[in-house]
């Protein structure tokens, strides 16, 4: 394959590849609707579908498109041999902004959404943003405190917590 946009062959990534990824992801999200569905009952009782009845359809349609999608790749496999969805110059971009958020929501798990919130946008300000330090404190530290108390307080509606929040009692 020639060079496009200035990428090298190795530092791209081929719309067939996409294709076929997407396919079996939507393949995949069925499957789990099918299992799930059978898991609560996915069968038409005495008094009309159970809970499970139509997310089990949903599921059986999503695994046919996903296959679907997975055979019309393969089947033009070299029509499309040279046509580039992205290159990795390109999507460098797409990770500054993705693995830190993949970061962010798994320490909301560990640390609580409001310590996770501030580490999270004091990164952003400071990396990405290019902001100083003041700014970047006041913004990072209040609008996580704006959350807690909208939704802790006023709301009362609780959202994950970790071990600074138990430590002031919530």
């Amino acid at each position: 394959m020639a060079e496009k946009n200035g990428a090298s062959p190795g530092g791209v990534i081929e719309t067939r590849w996409m294709e076929v990824a997407v396919g079996l992801l939507i393949a995949l999200l069925g499957v789990l609707a099918v299992t799930d569905s059978h898991r609560v009952g996915a069968a038409w009782a005495d008094d009309g579908p159970q809970s499970g009845y139509f997310p089990n359809i949903i599921g059986w349609i999503l695994i046919g498109c996903g296959a679907w999608v997975v055979f019309q790749q393969l089947r033009r496999w070299r029509q499309d041999a040279d046509k580039v969805f992205v290159t990795l110059h390109d999507f460098r971009p797409v990770l500054t902004m993705l693995l830190p958020t993949i970061g962010y929501v798994i320490l909301i798990s560990f640390i609580g959404i409001y310590v996770s919130s501030a580490i999270f946008i004091a990164g952003f300000m400071l990396f990405q943003g290019k902001y100083r330090w003041f700014p970047t404190l006041l913004v990072s530290v209040g609008v996580p405190f704006v959350m807690f108390v909208l939704f802790e307080i006023w709301f009362l509606v609780p959202l994950p917590k970790g071990p600074l929040e138990n430590l002031l009692g919530y």
